[in-house]
């Protein structure tokens, strides 16, 4: 699974479109338009960092496991 799917999957869960993440982004400091960060997951193009931020605002962390 592509993070692409991975974070769609994660807005259905939370019943959030990929404008009110953008909108929320925005209001952290990160302005942010929908077609940027579709760009951005479409074209893999998307950091580390900028990953983290949308899992937190969704209210999920990465965790680390030993395989």
């Amino acid at each position: 699974m592509s993070i692409r799917e991975d974070i769609k999957m994660l807005l259905a869960q939370k019943a959030m479109t990929m404008t009110k993440l953008a909108e929320l982004l925005t209001e952290k400091g990160k302005k942010t338009s929908v077609k940027s960060l579709s760009n951005k997951l479409a074209k893999k193009t998307i950091k580390f960092e900028e990953v983290r931020e949308i899992l937190d605002i969704m209210g999920f962390k990465i965790e680390y496991k030993e395989k």
